[in-house]
């Protein structure tokens, strides 16, 4: 295996694990932390999604995950500890240790929030060396003294970017202060923001930065396509490309939970094997959809971005971004669901006209090769239909098959020589759905606007202010600036968790010294502002109001037209004897009085 002696360097146990698992080779990121010179060194890992870098921190521990765990009844001290933004993240973390950790025997627990305590306690009371979970929990399980941490070697912050953008930085610092000096801390990011930055200066100010793939050169197995949309008409896009391929496993990303339903359901009235996945569904629930994707059973599942995080998948053939994402970063982690493990995938973006150029930016700033395609239209879908209903019917038998029995092949035998081929073949053919779930739908072509190169304003995070009624953002004051501490990315992840909302719903945020204003969506706006206005106990001071002056209704569009030219011409100059103050002059007029609108 990539012509190193993995038996020599991790064992022949993990090395068996790995071949038994289908690893012909190492990643980049797998190989740069068997470094000899990494060893025992806080680890600084960037890599892109999709690149095997949960494997490569289990290769990384591996020595330390072996030390055995002291045994106290009811109580978990364990060796390592990992923190993941989602349940589902630590979950497949879970597992992806537990394989490769298997036949060293070396037990690997989790904490999730939505999970039983009762199950919890009894998995961390079983004396774990590993121990995966979301911040909240671990936290929780930490204060109540049923994870003891003054036997960790090492902390693992996994995904470290999403754990801050999604407001856990209060979360994490509690947590690091639970263990003991002279541990590890690892961080893993496919990048490293400044705010990312900062906190890996803060608490591994030593550390190694050990780099897989660069954003972008990750998963080159995947094909990039933008498809331009009539915004009413995603639905019908999505079913024509749901139709293109139908055996595909296919991920579907939307903004918020309600789209995520909506789409769900209509793309089920379709007759599609579809499931959805939200942060709002009941654990039991997430995991029927979740399992039921993985099996094939649904070929195609619906979730936010948050919740899809940890999804592993071999078997996904392509992402659809239903929502064009909201930066680089959210679209290295989407699309980083497909193509992986070598193989092929594709992500497929619907964008409106609007929002082409802000998105071409965001992919370049992504660092992916990209072509714009237009929608696969009804008449393509029914023809490659044919297409593959007519070679799969006219394919030799596979060597070793059973043939068809007696009765079958007598009965085509009659029906084929009896004068009536063409029509016994079109009966059978309307009792098979060779053409999909579906019709597929007309859609319209969308031609791309010239665009230029000049970059979108504002570090490209930047809408039309609040002034313009027609983009739909309604601005809020929040009483935080830069002198306590404000700053974008961190003021984004407080609003969206005060008001329960994703990042692409919040507009413009400019950050002034005292206070800050932030546009929210005004289809979320109300929603939005009643959760805001709740009490936070994490930050009391901070509080989060629309802005009086966005109170304003924007005039009727009518009384925003000129007057017509005639009622614009000035009167003779005779009439103008009015001075400057509306007195009338000697020999003058009386101004004509103002009346009241009626």
């Amino acid at each position: 295996m990539d012509g190193i002696d993995l038996v020599e360097i991790i064992g022949p146990a993990l090395t068996a694990a790995l071949e038994k698992k289908g690893f012909t080779e190492l990643t980049p990121v797998q190989l740069a932390v068997l470094d000899p010179a990494h060893a025992n060194r806080d680890l600084r890992i960037s890599s892109q999604t999709g690149s095997g870098k949960t494997v490569a921190i289990g290769l990384a521990l591996r020595e330390l995950a072996q030390k055995p765990a002291p045994t106290v009844q009811g109580v978990a001290r364990p060796r390592i500890l990992i923190v993941a933004p989602t349940r589902e993240l630590a979950k497949q973390v879970e597992e992806e240790l537990s394989w490769l950790y298997a036949p060293i025997r070396v037990r690997v627990a989790s904490a999730t929030g939505g999970a039983s305590y009762r199950t919890e306690r009894k998995a961390l009371g079983s004396s774990p060396s590993v121990v995966v979970g979301t911040p909240g929990r671990l936290l929780d399980h930490l204060g109540r003294g049923v994870i003891d941490a003054r036997e960790l070697g090492a902390v693992v912050l996994d995904e470290a970017d999403r754990m801050l953008e999604m407001g856990f930085r209060d979360e994490l610092d509690a947590i690091l202060a639970y263990a003991p000096g002279g541990h590890q801390t690892h961080l893993v990011s496919a990048t490293f923001p400044r705010d990312v930055k900062a906190l890996a200066d803060r608490v591994q100010p030593h550390a190694v930065h050990v780099e897989g793939t660069r954003l972008g050169e990750a998963n080159t197995d995947i094909e990039h396509v933008v498809h331009l949309i009539d915004p009413d008409q995603r639905i019908d896009a999505l079913v024509n490309l749901l139709l293109a391929n139908p055996d595909e496993q296919t991920l579907i990303f939307a903004r918020t939970r309600v789209d995520v339903a909506r789409i769900a359901d209509e793309l089920d009235e379709a007759g599609f094997a579809v499931r959805s996945l939200s942060g709002d569904m009941e654990q039991a629930a997430r995991d029927r959809a979740l399992a039921s994707f993985r099996t094939g059973e649904t070929r195609a599942l619906v979730a936010t971005d948050v919740a899809a995080r940890g999804i592993d998948v071999l078997a996904i053939a392509r992402v659809i971004h239903a929502d064009p994402p909201t930066d680089a970063n959210s679209y290295t982690h989407r699309s980083g669901r497909t193509g992986r493990a070598g193989r092929k995938g594709t992500s497929s973006v619907l964008v409106p006209v609007a929002l082409l150029k802000r998105t071409l930016w965001l992919l370049r700033a992504a660092g992916v090769q990209y072509r714009l395609e237009p929608i696969p239209t009804a008449a393509s879908i029914a023809a490659v239909a044919d297409e593959r209903l007519v070679a799969e019917l006219t394919a030799e038998d596979p060597e070793g098959f059973p043939g068809y029995d007696a009765r079958t092949w007598s009965l085509a035998k009659h029906l084929a020589n009896g004068g009536e081929t063409t029509r016994v073949i079109a009966r059978l053919l309307t009792r098979v759905k060779y053409a999909g779930a579906t019709q597929p739908r007309e859609v319209r072509a969308i031609k791309p606007p010239p665009t230029d190169r000049k970059p979108p304003s504002f570090e490209g995070v930047r809408r039309k202010g609040h002034g313009d009624f027609e983009d739909g953002w309604v601005q809020f004051r929040v009483t935080w600036g830069k002198v306590h501490g404000a700053e974008t990315r961190r003021l984004l992840a407080v609003v969206c968790r005060r008001g329960g909302i994703e990042g692409s719903d919040v507009g413009t945020i400019r950050v002034g010294p005292t206070f800050s204003s932030v546009e929210v969506r005004a289809r979320v706006a109300e929603a939005f502002a009643l959760a805001a206005r709740k009490p936070d106990p994490r930050n009391p001071r901070v509080e989060i109001r629309q802005d009086s002056r966005d109170d304003r209704k924007p005039p009727p569009r009518d009384d925003r037209k000129p007057p017509p030219r005639d009622d614009r011409k000035p009167p003779p100059r005779d009439d103008r004897k009015e001075d400057p103050r509306g007195k009338r002059k000697k020999g003058g007029e009386a101004p004509p009085r103002k009346r009241r609108p009626g």
